[in-house]
């Protein structure tokens, strides 16, 4: 079997995978890294966002070996030991969630849109982004709120572990 390698949430971790291994199967099996959700397993409903190499992509339809020797940051490498990501922080504040289930993957991409776009989302412009996730719970309204609260907390800079 290959072995892959890459620093996961800034630890170097590698491990021998199936050369079919997708990256969602290797952070959560292999790395016990849960908090990235497989949801579709087509690409389509977003709960798998992870970064790597400070880029948002869909860990469900990447291959582990793909990503070796790659950055890769998940929900889990976000907070700073009990002090939240300010996106995070955000989601709590603003009721961004419901059952929790896709709150993992709209981050990472909320993050992404951040640094991509700087904090001044609109509505719009959000909902626009967001077209790759999919909640079944909340309606979005509050994952709007809470999105445009954590883009100002987070003022525009590189902040997710990169």
């Amino acid at each position: 079997m290959p072995r892959v390698s890459m620093n996961v949430n800034g630890r170097a971790v590698s491990g021998e995978v199936d050369a079919r291994t997708l990256l969602v199967a290797f952070l959560r099996d292999h790395q016990r890294l849960t908090g990235t959700h497989v949801g579709c397993d087509t690409s389509q409903c977003g709960a798998c966002v992870v970064h790597v190499n400070g880029k948002a992509m869909k860990s469900c339809t990447l291959l582990a070996l793909s990503c070796d020797g790659a950055d890769v940051v998940t929900i889990e490498g976000l907070a700073s030991g009990a002090d939240l990501h300010p996106m995070q922080a955000a989601f709590r504040e603003h009721h961004g969630l419901q059952c929790g289930f896709c709150t993992p993957g709209m981050i990472m991409a909320a993050i992404d849109m951040v640094n991509r776009l700087g904090p001044n989302l609109s509505e719009e412009t959000i909902r626009h982004e967001l077209e790759g996730n999919i909640c079944r719970c909340t309606g979005y309204h509050n994952i709007v709120k809470a999105i445009q609260a954590g883009a100002a907390a987070m003022g525009g800079m590189k902040v997710a572990a990169e």
